[in-house]
């Protein structure tokens, strides 16, 4: 796959770690970039991220080879209609979007599914814009393509081992199986993150005591309320029917708990928990060609220098981070920080030399 030059329509959170990414593995690749704000292309430019030093007009992405559609969903659409009579007859048009039915129907009915390849990096964080890209997004990060049957097969499997070669794991789906997958597992989470912070601010009193002792596992199951409005508009209004259908599920759920709760029904309780619970524990044990998770959970004393004695540790014996957690409740948890690594054998080895330095240490058990 011809990978010469690529452009991007939207240099975000989202954009910019594919575009860190792509010069990560492909250095010699020619970036073209174009935002909703000059400033964010002048900040690409001096971080020799793209090359151009300005905005672009849309008729300078005719000389693509791909170009990824890094809008919000609607705006993704509209890009489409304009860039249709302007590319490649060979170039690949994807876009980042988390609902797919709405443009997969505009690159019908432009007649140009032949070159459309739907996807959808299932990464991010809470926090936007261009200064928060990492090349490391990507990486063990489920990453979904669609495409419809005019697509040819060989193409759809080259971007596919292209978007493999980033780093992330890649998953071929149709756009119907992609937007209620999405709507189950993503969409309807935040809308019901959403609700729970406005219940919570409604309900409040005007010593603001539930805003006081919020942490641990409110802030845990609300972080998501924090992503961008109005990208989430875009979303509810373009997944719409699918995410109605599951309020109307969730419900429903909420019925069946708050019937157990009524009647006092001890062991409809337990029965309702329970399968939560077994379902959301067994998500940490991966099925063959899923992401892995390597974590372990350290105890800490609460001084000045101690967080950063562990990180010195692990840097002394060339251990990469992949993530850590402070946890501030420790109701549920098993230690006061939970240390994510790359590799089974990164986590091995911390364990060991935590241990060797009488840091309390363990793994979650299911």
């Amino acid at each position: 796959m011809k990978t010469k030059t690529i452009g991007f329509v939207g240099l975000g959170l989202i954009g910019g770690s594919i575009a860190k990414a792509i010069l990560k593995i492909y250095p010699n690749t020619r970036i073209l970039a174009t935002a909703s704000r000059e400033s964010t292309i002048e900040a690409a430019f001096e971080e020799r991220l793209i090359d151009n030093n300005g905005l672009l007009k849309l008729h300078q992405f005719g000389q693509c080879d791909v170009i990824f559609l890094c809008s919000p969903v609607k705006v993704n659409c509209d890009y489409l209609r304009k860039l249709k009579d302007i590319v490649k007859p060979d170039c690949i048009i994807t876009d980042v979007g988390s609902v797919k039915g709405d443009i997969t129907s505009v690159a019908r009915e432009l007649g140009i599914t032949n070159q459309f390849i739907g996807g959808h990096p299932m990464t991010g964080s809470e926090m936007t814009g261009l200064e928060y890209s990492s090349a490391a997004l990507l990486e063990n990060a489920y990453y979904i393509l669609t495409a419809d049957s005019d697509m040819k097969r060989e193409t759809l499997n080259e971007f596919t081992s292209y978007i493999k070669s980033l780093g992330a794991i890649p998953i071929q789906l149709t756009p119907e199986e992609h937007d209620e997958a999405t709507a189950t597992i993503s969409h309807l989470p935040h809308v019901i993150a959403a609700a729970l912070v406005n219940l919570v601010n409604d309900n409040d009193n005007e010593k603001k005591i539930c805003k006081t002792i919020a942490a641990g596992g409110f802030k845990d199951i609300t972080r998501i309320a924090s992503g961008s409005p109005t990208m989430w508009q875009h979303i509810f209004l373009s997944n719409k029917n699918a995410i109605l259908k599951l309020i109307g599920d969730f419900k429903n759920e909420l019925d069946e708990f708050e019937n157990a709760i009524a009647q006092s029904n001890p062991d409809e309780i337990i029965s309702l928990w329970t399968k939560a619970k077994d379902y959301r524990d067994s998500l940490t044990i991966p099925e063959k060609g899923q992401a892995r998770f390597f974590e372990l959970y350290c105890d800490i004393d609460d001084k000045p220098g101690t967080l950063v004695g562990v990180l010195q540790l692990l840097a002394n014996g060339d251990i990469s981070v992949k993530n850590i957690d402070i946890i501030h409740n420790r109701e549920y948890e098993p230690g006061v920080l939970r240390i994510e690594f790359y590799s089974q054998d990164s986590l091995d080895k911390a364990k060991t030399v935590l241990t060797h330095n009488n840091y309390y240490v363990r793994q979650r058990t299911n």
